[in-house]
């Protein structure tokens, strides 16, 4: 408002002094040649304060000071001082609206002034004076819808570059989420694998400590085997949180269903009888895909040997159907808790998001007679893993 204030104050005192020239002066311009015509001073004080206005209603500003210079135009003599209250008011309409509303009011503007110069006007239609006026209404015009144009122009540039931050922002924050899942998952795999066999070793080694010692100390010797292993395994998922270019931060790859059967040898160290039947034409796995079936398995027999009592045998298969490979884990355990989907945790969980990310599916549920099924299926390639190289962490 106060710009506005200070932009109708300048106009006026343009338009007050343009008001003391004689156009029909057969020299140069002169000044104090006359004195203005009562309504003409009345017509130029309006549209000065009209113009206070412009930004809170540019039409209603546009038609005001319009119609002040159109009286001016029939009326007063010289016409210029009021009409550029209009060109001003044409200008901000043409700033504030769209380009089809500017050429309207904006031709309307030039024809309706120009024409009432021209026809009505004291001076001869072909005078300068009228040209004038239809040049200074078509600048104005120009000049606001250019004004409109760049101001929209950097608006969008702006909304872009907020909108592709914005992307940039949540794209970080999913990936920051998602590493942080599966690192989750990761560590749950590990310690709840090893913790498992070490407390079952430990057991064992508690109760045969004092009639056969030789048997103790073998079971103490599986439980520092599986307390390296998860230390070893606990390095190597923490080195993933270490700074890029740390020298100390692991590189092996992870582990795969070329372990398996180093896998099934923890078990089987720890009491549990595992068989494996394996149908899968010794293809090579993508990264991705051979970390999830190994982790499905590993927490698919870490259940059992939790779980399933001390009896239990467990049956791993491992066979390739067309596209997919097919994991399955059965158990025939009998133990009171057997069904981890009623224990809480976070293993079951972790298989299902494991095996969703790839685009694979997981079934879990008792056995019909007793145990426990564990059935997925991964498709050999996928959108995360084609991209990587066998044997590469992920």
């Amino acid at each position: 408002m106060t710009l506005d204030a200070a932009l109708a104050a300048g106009v006026l005192a343009c338009m007050v002094a343009g008001s003391f020239v004689d156009p029909r002066s057969k020299h140069d311009v002169s000044w104090i040649l006359r004195t203005p015509d009562p309504l003409s001073l009345v017509l130029i004080v309006l549209a000065a304060v009209t113009l206070v206005f412009r930004r809170r209603a540019p039409m209603t500003v546009l038609a005001l000071t319009g119609g002040f210079a159109l009286v001016e135009a029939v009326t007063g003599d010289p016409r210029a001082p009021v009409a550029m209250s209009a060109v001003i008011a044409l200008y901000t309409v043409a700033s504030t609206t769209d380009r089809p509303t500017t050429w309207r009011v904006g031709l309307l503007t030039m024809t309706v002034l120009t024409g009432a110069s021209m026809l009505a006007g004291p001076l001869p239609w072909y005078a300068q004076e009228n040209l004038a006026i239809f040049a200074w209404t078509g600048i104005g015009a120009t000049a606001g819808d250019a004004v409109r144009s760049r101001r929209a122009f950097v608006h969008a540039i702006r909304e872009r570059a907020e909108r592709a931050e914005r992307t940039r922002e949540e794209e970080a924050r999913r990936r920051v989420a998602e590493e942080r899942l599966r690192i989750a998952r990761d560590l749950h795999d590990v310690v709840a694998h090893h913790i498992a066999l070490v407390n079952v070793q430990a057991g064992v080694a508690a109760h045969v400590m004092d009639k056969r010692p030789d048997q103790a100390k073998e079971a103490l010797a599986h439980v520092r085997e599986a307390s390296r292993s998860a230390l070893n395994e606990l390095r190597a998922t923490v080195g993933l949180l270490r700074q890029s270019g740390d020298p100390e931060a692991p590189t092996e790859p992870a582990p795969g269903l070329d372990r398996l059967d180093e896998l099934v040898g923890t078990f089987r160290s720890a009491g549990l009888h595992v068989e494996v039947a394996r149908a899968d034409s010794g293809i090579t796995l993508p990264a991705a895909v051979g970390l999830a079936a190994y982790r499905v398995i590993q927490e698919a027999l870490t259940n059992v040997q939790k779980h399933a009592g001390t009896e239990a045998k467990a049956e791993v298969s491992v066979v390739r159907v067309g596209p997919n490979i097919e994991i399955t884990v059965l158990d025939n355990g009998a133990g009171e808790d057997h069904d981890p989907e009623t224990l809480g945790g976070h293993g079951l969980l972790g298989m299902r998001e494991r095996v969703t990310a790839l685009r694979g599916t997981l079934t879990t549920g008792p056995r019909y007679g007793g145990g426990f099924r564990v059935h997925a299926i991964l498709p050999i390639k996928t959108r995360t893993a084609v991209t990587g190289k066998p044997g590469e962490p992920v």
